[in-house]
This record gives structure tokens, C-alpha cells and sequence, in this order.
């Protein structure tokens, strides 16, 4: 039996588009992990990232933690803190926040430092105080480079999100783990298919929402 196969036979099962284990279910648990964990992750890597780029300073320190955090095995850690604190969202959270956190803070900063001086002058040679600087001048013109950052956070939750389901929660990667251990590939090749779908449509919400929320003139120059 081809991946195809198995991929038709799953979601033509009618067993699987329903109850507390059905596609809808799984799928919102896991769009729940995903959106807590990105926007835990944005709450914190986008201030310092803005304030550190437009200041120009921290960006060793910056450096430094995103490569330490990366290193940090999200597995690993989610089991730790699983035994440490018991049952609960905060082991699920913390890793994936963790791995969120450096591509955005990062990002940010980059953005920050990449964006053309001459406007930023003309605007404090105006007497733009410095929050109207960061807000009206940079932030506009860093947004593309920034929504890229918050993208491949997206992304590596949606992916790593699978394992919340080692430690007895939900989401897609339910029926990854389930059907490894059931011997029922067919499950396995349908939730993975699931995860990748989910990660396909993130990708085109950050499209759609760069086309939205950049303006044309800031389009055309990236």
C-alpha cells in the first residue's frame, strides 16, 4: 500500500472526522499550541528586538542567546519539564516559545539595522521624538523582513508541536504517535499529511497577510 493510498483511506474514514479524537478536534488543539506559543513568543522577541535594533546596541547579547536557545533540544526539555512540573500546558508552552523566540528576536533586529538611514534622519532633523521614529519610520519600512521572522517561527511550531502528544496531549501529532505505536501507518501518513498541510496554509496566511499589512512602495523595494 503507497502513501497515497494510505492518505485516501484515512481521511475517507468517517471515524476519523469525529469525537474528541476527529480531524476538527486535533486540528484546533493544535492550532491552540501553535497561536499560545507564537504569540507568547512575539510578546517578548518583538520589543526587545525593535528597542535593541533602534538603539543599535545588544545585537552580541542578542546573538548569544538565540544560538544558546537553539541549541536547547525541544524534546528533551518538554520531557523535563514534564517530570518537573507535572501534567499541564506549561511543558507543552515553554519549549516551543523557546524555539520561537530567537528567529523572531533576531529577525527583528536584523530588520531594525537594515533600514535605510536617510529617512530616520530626515525624520529626527524634523523633531520626530524617537517613538514616533521607531513606529512611523522604521517599523514600516523593517515589516517584510520582521512578518519573515514571525513566519519561520510559525512554521518550526507547527512542526514541533507534534510532540505535546509524548506527553498525553493532543493536537495532529496525536496520530503520528498513536499510529507508531498501533502499527497503523495509515494514521501515521494522515497526521503528518495534516501537519503539512497546516504548515502550507501558514505560510500562505504570512503572505497574504504581508500583502495586507506592508505598504506597495515597501514591496517593490524587497
Amino acid at each position: 500500500m503507497n502513501v497515497l493510498n494510505y492518505i485516501g483511506a484515512f481521511f475517507d474514514d468517517s471515524a476519523h472526522w469525529q469525537g474528541y479524537d476527529g480531524i476538527p478536534t486535533r486540528f484546533a488543539e493544535h492550532l491552540q499550541y501553535t497561536l499560545t506559543a507564537l504569540g507568547i513568543a512575539a510578546a517578548v522577541g518583538l520589543p526587545v528586538g525593535l528597542l535593541t535594533g533602534h538603539t543599535g546596541r545588544g545585537g552580541n547579547a542578542l546573538a548569544m542567546i538565540a544560538t544558546a536557545a537553539r541549541a536547547l533540544p525541544s524534546f528533551g526539555l518538554m520531557v523535563l519539564l514534564f517530570i518537573l512540573l507535572g501534567l499541564g500546558l506549561a511543558p507543552v508552552m515553554i519549549p516551543l516559545v523557546v524555539l520561537a523566540i530567537p528567529p523572531i528576536l533576531v529577525t527583528t533586529y536584523e530588520a531594525m539595522r537594515s533600514v535605510d538611514p536617510a529617512p530616520v534622519d530626515a525624520a529626527r532633523g524634523m523633531g520626530m521624538a524617537e517613538a514616533q521614529i521607531l513606529f512611523r519610520v522604521e517599523l514600516p519600512m523593517a515589516l517584510p523582513l520582521i512578518l519573515s521572522g514571525l513566519r519561520s517561527a510559525a512554521i518550526q511550531i507547527v512542526s514541533t508541536a507534534t510532540i505535546a502528544a509524548y506527553v498525553s496531549f493532543g493536537g495532529l501529532g496525536r496520530y503520528i504517535i498513536d499510529g507508531l505505536y498501533q502499527r497503523d501507518y495509515e494514521k501515521v501518513v494522515g497526521g503528518a499529511t495534516l501537519v503539512a498541510g497546516l504548515a502550507l496554509a501558514t505560510l500562505a496566511v504570512f503572505g497574504l497577510l504581508g500583502r495586507l499589512a506592508v505598504s506597495p512602495g515597501v514591496r517593490r523595494r524587497v
